[in-house]
């Protein structure tokens, strides 16, 4: 039977909550109190300059660390970025999923808490939201990305394993499976969202599966500006084989009507 989500705190505006906004960003954490300072201020920076009304909701996947106390604190100030607390570490997926079940935007994106994607790549992603597009994908492989800081050799070859892993799937047509920076329809996010089952690496490819298999959604790629973290918790081998596993699953899942 399928786990439900069961955050052990929930913290929205101050406790006070709205019924709805343009647009939910969506940032997954996981010990990230050295990087959080500054990844709060600069997308409250940006999207205070926007015309749209906005939450920031981070989803804190069982930290160990102040990451927590940085959003509580930083609440105080700035009352639109909201706080969910997982009692323990459940992946990246698990949080993700978390925050964008509890989202109440016309417009949904999540992205990471390094912000490797520059919050400011949301100026690509509006108009087409805004057009009607059902899922637009950032890409770091598309000829017009700019990859200022790459990652290693080693990592790309992954990469590129990866995605042909996931050609093998049925995932046609998608450069960049696992760029974590991604926006949705709000119908189209709670439609995905609530029968994903990957709580890990993967999800991303679970989620695109989903999209263009299941439910025939337009997946739009976007070149974006994208920078390489030296503090990436991806361990490559490890979660590369975890990956192959979980891809297996979702041929699984689908076999037993899991995504019905």
């Amino acid at each position: 039977m399928k786990k439900t989500i069961s955050p052990k705190r929930v913290l929205f505006y101050g406790e006070k909550r709205v019924e709805s906004v343009d647009l939910s960003v969506i940032i997954p954490a996981y010990n990230e109190d050295r990087r959080l300072p500054h990844s709060l201020e600069t997308v409250h920076g940006y999207l205070q300059k926007q015309s749209y009304t906005y939450e920031v909701i981070v989803v804190d996947d069982g930290s160990s660390d102040r990451t927590s106390q940085i959003v509580e604190d930083f609440q105080v100030k700035h009352p639109w970025f909201g706080l969910i607390r997982l009692p323990e570490n459940r992946g990246k997926g698990y949080a993700v999923r978390t925050g964008i079940l509890h989202a109440r935007g016309r417009f949904v994106v999540f992205t990471d808490a390094d912000l490797s994607t520059p919050i400011e790549e949301m100026g690509k992603f509006w108009p087409l939201l805004e057009e009607g597009h059902e899922v637009v994908i950032g890409s770091r492989r598309s000829p017009d990305s700019q990859v200022v800081v790459p990652q290693s050799w080693l990592r790309r070859f992954l990469g590129r394993t990866y995605i042909w892993l996931n050609r093998w799937l049925g995932i046609k047509g998608i450069a960049d499976v696992t760029c974590g920076f991604k926006g949705f329809q709000r119908r189209a996010a709670k439609q995905i969202f609530q029968i994903t089952r990957l709580n890990g690496f993967s999800f991303d490819s679970e989620v695109l599966y989903l999209a263009q298999r299941k439910f025939n959604l337009h997946l739009t790629q976007v070149p974006i500006e994208w920078r390489n973290s030296s503090d990436s918790k991806v361990h490559i081998l490890r979660d590369l084989v975890m990956s192959m596993l979980d891809l297996i699953k979702i041929r699984l899942y689908d076999f037993r009507g899991f995504y019905k």
